[in-house]
């Protein structure tokens, strides 16, 4: 069985727990608090040394981390990865979007707001850079999705998958989502899609 170590509040462990349970893969679930240093002891930093959460144990003892690359490992031969050359690499492309335009912009003013007790001289600073930077990404998710389901082929894919994780919780970051409404219809079909669980979900069928 699948072992998942992960945080609850993470947007990037949710997307591996969303998957996984629209896969109906059973998998163990090990909470770790990141604000108590909890990835940072010796015992889990033989695990990941980067020690960062998702990581994910397959049965063989290997350990997958980083949330991007965990999708594409469970996604291989489902109908969560496209059967094309062009279509897995527009899933891709959505993918570094994701971590490089999209992540550092929207989670880290939700992580910020959400999860410090103050802000520093830093984050007060690059806190309205962030958001500015978001709403740049939200922008052209939002011009995509104004022609599109999906962000690939019409289907439901990992991008999706990746995507939502952040900007379903984009307002905890002090976004304003009433302003895309692609977005919005974009978010209320992902969470209509089969097996679907919210982020604050931590039991699942073992």
């Amino acid at each position: 069985m699948y072992r998942l170590y992960d945080y609850q509040p993470s947007g990037n462990g949710y997307k591996a727990r969303l998957l996984l349970s629209q896969l109906s893969i059973p998998f163990e679930y090990v909470e770790l608090d990141i604000l108590k240093g909890e990835t940072r002891t010796p015992d889990f930093l033989t695990k990941n040394p980067n020690g960062r959460i998702p990581l994910l144990e397959l049965e063989t003892g290997h350990y997958l981390a980083e949330s991007n690359a965990i999708l594409f490992y469970l996604a291989q031969e489902t109908a969560f990865w496209p059967e094309t050359k062009l279509a897995q690499t527009q899933v891709l492309s959505w993918l570094f979007f994701e971590q490089y335009s999209h992540e550092p912009n929207i989670a880290s003013p939700r992580f910020w707001l959400c999860h410090l007790p103050k802000l520093n001289t830093y984050q007060e600073t690059a806190l309205p850079y962030k958001q500015e930077q978001g709403y740049q990404a939200l922008a052209v998710m939002d011009q995509h999705l104004a022609d599109h389901q999906y962000f690939v082929e019409e289907q439901y894919t990992i991008a999706d998958i990746a995507l939502y994780a952040y900007t379903h919780v984009a307002d905890e970051g002090g976004f304003d989502l009433a302003r895309f409404p692609h977005i919005q219809r974009w978010l209320q079909d992902v969470a209509s899609q089969p097996n679907h669980v919210p982020i604050t979900q931590t039991h699942f069928p073992g």
